[in-house]
């Protein structure tokens, strides 16, 4: 399949931009075409210099549940390869108010996926979660998998289902080429500082309390982002229509774990831990099982957890100007709200 012009909705977005970095400096495809409505999570500060100094990237704002808006992009912009990454993704907010999720993450999917099909997308992506699956018992060895139902939990992973299934019902509809990936927890540069991993390192470089759910002990598999796109371009590239590949990275670490590591990269102790009120309906477990996309698609993971958080921090301790910028705002209280801003 020729890799010409891709459009990537939620282009600005920490999953996605990492996704339009990694097709540019390694020449995935001709052209990007960026679509963000630059929401709190969607910055512009992700892709550059990448907007100035790249004639090959292209951005449009734009929302994928307004259906006007999507019809002209895809007619200023005939794609071979449409990625849906946008998503309201946040649990918490999902849980505070649903109705955000349901609009951008079922509508806006439904509006994407069938407009990719009337102006002849080659392949529509869409990129969701394994979530999906519902949760995992703790002392148990069972993995989700291609074959296991959707039992989503919260309102977040309900949108995704319903998304994942209008996905691939254009599919066996309408004979449609598309394919659903779900992946495990990403962790990683530019990730919106409300996810645990983020969130945990902010807090430890300032200082302040790392506010653990519960007894800590809900287990998460965690893969680094560079290694999801490249999972995420591998099956758009071979992957067989209709066809739903788990994505994940065999590393599964509960959340005191990750945090106690943190602290250590950082300099920090753990008087710093904080136990909170845990989150309503908290997924005990998520684990992966990816040995279809490694045996049909021929990806695995190539950043070791230890590498890979290492250098996350890292990042994160060199772009304190990135942290501040997308910090303000919307964030800055919402942080204060939930998170007590201690």
């Amino acid at each position: 399949m020729r890799a010409g012009t891709w459009i990537v909705t939620g282009g600005a977005g920490f999953i996605a931009s990492n996704f339009v970095r990694l097709a540019l400096e390694e020449g995935w495809c001709e052209r990007v075409i960026v679509f963000d409505l630059l929401t709190y999570a969607g910055r512009l500060e992700n892709l550059a210099p990448m907007i100035e100094a790249d004639p090959r990237l292209v951005f449009v704002r734009g929302d994928i549940a307004d259906g006007e808006a999507v019809e002209e992009l895809l007619d200023s912009h005939p794609a071979d390869m449409v990625f849906n990454f946008a998503a309201e993704s946040h649990v918490d907010r999902s849980i505070h108010d649903a109705a955000p999720f349901v609009r951008t993450n079922v509508l806006g999917t439904q509006l994407l996926v069938s407009a990719s099909r009337r102006h002849g997308v080659r392949r529509y992506i869409q990129v969701s979660t394994d979530e999906v699956y519902g949760a995992l018992p703790l002392d148990g060895e069972e993995r989700f998998h291609e074959e296991r139902p959707y039992a989503p939990k919260s309102p977040y992973a309900a949108s995704k289902a319903g998304a994942d299934f209008l996905v691939l019902a254009a599919h066996h509809t309408h004979g449609q080429n598309v394919i659903v990936t779900n992946c495990s927890n990403n962790y990683g540069p530019y990730q919106f500082p409300e996810k645990l991993i983020p969130l945990m390192i902010m807090n430890a470089l300032n200082g302040r309390k790392l506010p653990v759910y519960g007894d800590g002990l809900y287990v998460r598999d965690w893969i680094h982002v560079e290694d999801h796109c490249r999972a995420v371009r591998a099956c758009a590239i071979d992957g067989q229509a209709g066809e739903t590949y788990c994505i994940g990275a065999d590393n599964e670490q509960p959340n005191i774990n990750v945090i106690r590591r943190i602290l250590e990269l950082t300099g920090r102790d753990e008087t710093l831990i904080e136990y909170v009120k845990d989150r309503p309906g908290h997924d005990r477990r998520y684990a992966i099982d990816s040995s279809k996309v490694h045996r049909e698609i021929g990806w695995k993971p190539a950043i070791s957890w230890e590498d890979g958080l290492a250098s996350t921090v890292e990042w994160y301790r060199k772009n304190t100007a990135w942290l501040e910028s997308v910090t303000k705002g919307d964030f800055g209280a919402y942080y204060e709200r939930h998170y007590g801003g201690k």
